[in-house]
């Protein structure tokens, strides 16, 4: 096989393997779910899968945010584990392992349709949860530990959702937010990568997810660096209301009945 025909062969392949509307949407979102995943730590999901899920189907987009969160968060990998509390990672992560697999069945074998209304009342709830300032104060323990990774792995094997349960349990700890967020990111690094096997066996991973991949990291990219960069300058109370909001509007807009909206 001649270079040009190898070259034509990716290109059709490409061109076959994106949907035929939406991708700039994606793009957009993309940004901004970088841009709060790169100042909290986590939130990326609660605004990307809503959105996505209306244009390509929650089947999609939730591998699509795996593969591409999964790649531009590996420079934040290593200030996390030097500033995380890495034992306490490693027991909720511990649980993750098994509510991951179980979340990812439930991603595979669930009506399309029931599974983007679950997300979304999901996604609703987390925010709720978030946004009313309940943290547990209580102290923590292995199984109490393991039991949040639990949870939190079965919405992440779902919806990539899992972040807002482990957020609001080690914020009403005694960590300050800097612990809390190396925290979360290296626990998604770990419970990215039972996502990451869980869906390969599930076969989750078709060509349009690659395929987008390509498209989307980059917006992505440069929303995770600039929430970085704001994170040592923004203020947090001003972020987080603007991460609530952007959540809350995904949620909504990502809503089954507002379908035209996006399309």
């Amino acid at each position: 096989m001649t270079l040009d025909a190898l070259i034509a062969g990716v290109g059709a392949w490409f061109a076959a393997a994106l949907p035929d509307h939406g991708i700039y949407a994606l793009m957009a979102f993309a940004f901004i779910a970088g841009l709060a995943r790169g100042f909290s730590g986590f939130g990326a999901a609660l605004i990307f899968i809503p959105l996505g899920g209306a244009i390509v189907g929650p089947k999609l987009i939730s591998p699509i945010l795996l593969v591409i969160d999964g790649i531009a968060t590996l420079g934040m990998i290593p200030p996390a584990w030097r500033g995380a509390n890495r034992p306490e990672v490693f027991v909720m992560a511990a649980g993750a392992a098994l509510g991951v697999p179980a979340g990812t069945a439930m991603l595979a074998l669930l009506d399309p349709m029931l599974l983007r209304w679950s997300i979304t009342i999901i996604a609703i709830s987390l925010l709720a949860l978030l946004v009313s300032g309940w943290r547990y104060h209580g102290e923590a323990s292995a199984p109490l530990t393991s039991g949040v990774g639990l949870i939190a792995g079965l919405f992440s094997g779902a919806a990539q959702l899992g972040g807002p349960p482990v957020v609001a349990y080690w914020l009403g700890g005694k960590s300050d937010f800097t612990r809390v967020r190396a925290n979360v990111v290296l626990y998604f690094s770990i419970s990215s990568v039972f996502s990451a096997i869980s869906y390969y066996i599930g076969g989750l991973f078709v060509p349009a997810v690659f395929a987008l991949t390509v498209v989307i990291l980059p917006s992505y990219v440069v929303g995770l660096y600039g929430g970085s960069k704001l994170f040592g300058l923004a203020k947090e109370r001003t972020f987080r209301i603007a991460c609530y909001i952007l959540i809350a509007a995904s949620a909504i807009i990502g809503m089954p009945l507002l379908d035209s909206v996006l399309r």
